[in-house]
């Protein structure tokens, strides 16, 4: 599929040192934390588990290897798209690597079975299904091909304690069994103490050293906004990454596909992705995506677990996850390449009713909704959210201390988390009025009560002749609709049924017997509008009348004043992108932006210059060099 690459021979790098294949391979100069650690256990025969976030570089802890020991490494992944990406990534780079998949009609498949037996190839990429089947592994121990690792990627899977377990991941233990002597790495970028127990013990691990990274991403700002007008809020956040690549994250089909047709009809790049399409047609809109064809992806959970896009800038949850994995999983998607990226999560409390509504189809109930309490907490934080979120992996964060690090950091950090306010009066006030409206009623309608709405059904009701009608004309909606949840944080109020009625706990009822003082973390805005329609847009975008601080988190551009990095990176785009569309790959797999920015500050002049680019190793530079100088040096 991928044979127009320069090739280096299989066995070119056996014994070699690893700092050699990531140079003349992968064009990088230096590992990243814990990287040659990880290569050396593999070298050394030994069982690894890794637990490595996204973007981390993961794939380079086994490609190294398989590249360096005799025999041949096969790569155990979940989707197609996963396979077929880091084939054509390794291709690349001149490595001739293969996936054994369904897409393969049978004269490809009956070609890659030879260049496995030919010695032509290292590394073999499979699914958890294929690999289980006799014919697969027939293919090695009827020609005596030695295998020398077996590498499950999103180790995760194996687990039924973590967020995606798959039954055929199952099987990978006992395929290991027919070939012993073969060492093993499962890598996943999340998992908790008793998933990564999981992990050793179903994929029958031998006494596995174990390396866990860091969970941060300090290149990702973190956010969290009460959802009050969902759709406002997004194209708001989207419309100030103009021309970047994003993802939103809903939980259910229909949600997808509503959202996707609105941003379209107001003229938006964008494609939506679910289970509920046919294959081809979520094929199609993947590819569309990974080739930077459409900017942005509406998706379900099913979206992104094998997406190695590079440049995605920035991720919402439209809605709330159902457990801080899955979270963590989701904004993963972003700044894989290292530059500056952002996720925002919308929550409103009526999303955990809905999570639990399909909790009765889970197979344990109660862990399905400590998981979910754990997301709950973390949305509705007072305090940083990246020491919240790293909190949970069992990893101590400090929180940032200079104005920099702040504004780089999360919402919280960089605005200043509010201070205990005394909401004693307005708590009162709106506990009394969810009692007088007798507690049929959400917390739109009770605060349309407070603020004296003529609303008709409020009318009707007779409602505007009690005496809690018109007593909190002194705060804002959006105030109000912060101080229901805060209330409900510290379960004073709950919301109940399909209507998310609004009522008092036991706790809040005898808090607001006794009068008690209620101190929240919260600073009020009074009668200001947060978010505001634009007037003279015809594409009905939305701006922000208070300046955001995720306004500073945009991709890395050159300097101001430098013309000439300007020229070079957007000739260099327009030429990927070309160079991409000939052969059918998505851009990144010719250079990420990393390259192009560092292409654009270093200015090479010669291919021995060129080798000193960051992600430019010896095939690429034979395969594009020429090119690229033409470019830079505009001759």
């Amino acid at each position: 599929m991928y044979n127009y690459f320069v090739k280096i021979n299989a066995n070119t790098f056996e014994n070699a040192k690893p700092e050699l294949v990531l140079k003349t391979v992968f064009g990088y100069d230096s590992f990243r934390s814990q990287q040659k650690e990880i290569i050396n256990s593999l070298l050394n025969n030994k069982d690894t588990l890794v637990i490595m976030p996204t973007g981390g570089g993961k794939s380079l802890c086994y490609q190294i290897p398989a590249l360096i020991l005799p025999g041949v490494t096969i790569v155990v992944s979940p989707l197609i798209s996963l396979m077929q990406d880091q084939v054509a990534a390794l291709n690349a780079s001149g490595i001739q690597a293969i996936f054994m998949n369904s897409t393969l009609d049978y004269k490809t498949y009956l070609e890659n079975i030879e260049k496995i037996k030919e010695g032509q190839t290292k590394i073999i990429y499979v699914s958890p299904e294929g690999l289980s089947t006799s014919r697969f592994r027939d293919i090695f121990s009827e020609n005596n091909i030695q295998i020398s690792c077996i590498t499950v990627d999103e180790a995760h899977c194996v687990s039924q304690w973590g967020h995606d377990f798959r039954l055929d991941y199952l099987e990978i233990g006992s395929f290991r069994n027919y070939f012993p002597e073969a060492s093993m790495i499962a890598l996943t970028a999340t998992a908790t103490e008793q998933v990564r127990k999981d992990i050793i013990k179903n994929l029958q691990m031998k006494n596995p050293e174990i390396f866990i990274s860091s969970f941060n991403r300090p290149n990702i700002f973190l956010e969290v906004q009460n959802k009050r007008d969902p759709l406002t809020q997004v194209i708001s956040y989207i419309s100030r990454h103009s021309g970047e690549s994003g993802i939103i994250y809903c939980n259910s089909r229909r949600q997808v596909d509503q959202l996707t047709d609105t941003l379209d009809n107001l003229g938006y790049s964008v494609l939506n992705y679910h289970a509920g399409l046919s294959d081809e047609v979520r094929s199609q809109n993947q590819e569309k995506f990974v080739k930077d064809e459409i900017q942005i992806m509406i998706a379900t959970i099913a979206f992104g677990m094998g997406i190695d896009k590079p440049n995605v800038r920035y991720v919402i949850n439209y809605d709330l996850p159902k457990s801080m994995e899955e979270y963590y999983q989701e904004i993963g998607r972003a700044g894989r390449d290292g530059l500056p990226s952002s996720a925002l999560l919308l929550y409103s409390p009526g999303d955990i009713s809905k999570i639990r509504f399909f909790f009765n189809d889970v197979a344990n109930p109660q862990q399905s909704e400590a998981l979910l309490q754990k997301m709950v907490s973390y949305a509705t934080s007072r305090e940083c959210r990246r020491k919240n979120l790293l909190s949970y992996f069992s990893e101590k964060f400090t929180e940032p201390q200079s104005k920099e690090e702040q504004n780089c950091c999360c919402d919280i950090c960089s605005r200043g988390a509010p201070p205990l306010t005394d909401v004693t009066i307005p708590s009162q006030k709106l506990m009394c009025c969810i009692i007088r409206t007798e507690e049929h009623f959400g917390a739109n309608y009770v605060i349309d009560v407070l603020m004296g709405s003529r609303n008709k059904r409020i009318l009707e009701n007779g409602h505007n002749r009690l005496s809690t009608y018109g007593i909190g004309r002194d705060l804002s909606k959006n105030d109000w609709l912060d101080l229901v949840d805060l209330l409900m944080a510290k379960n004073l109020l709950v919301k109940t049924g399909e209507y998310n009625i609004l009522t008092l706990t036991s706790l809040g009822r005898e808090i607001l017997a006794n009068r008690d003082k209620i101190l929240l973390p919260v600073k009020f805005q009074g009668q200001s509008s947060y978010f505001l329609p634009s007037t003279n847009s015809s594409k009905a975008e939305y701006i922000l009348h208070k300046k955001n601080p995720a306004d500073k988190i945009i991709a890395e551009k050159p300097a101001a004043d430098d013309a000439e990095a300007e020229r070079i990176i957007e000739e260099l785009k327009a030429w990927r992108k070309r160079k991409a569309n000939d052969m059918n790959v998505p851009p990144y797999i010719i250079f990420g932006d990393k390259t192009l920015l560092d292409l654009a500050a270093k200015k090479p002049k010669d291919k021995t210059e060129l080798l000193n680019v960051h992600g430019i190793g010896s095939a690429k530079a034979d395969e594009y060099g020429r090119s690229i100088l033409r470019i830079i040096n505009q001759s």
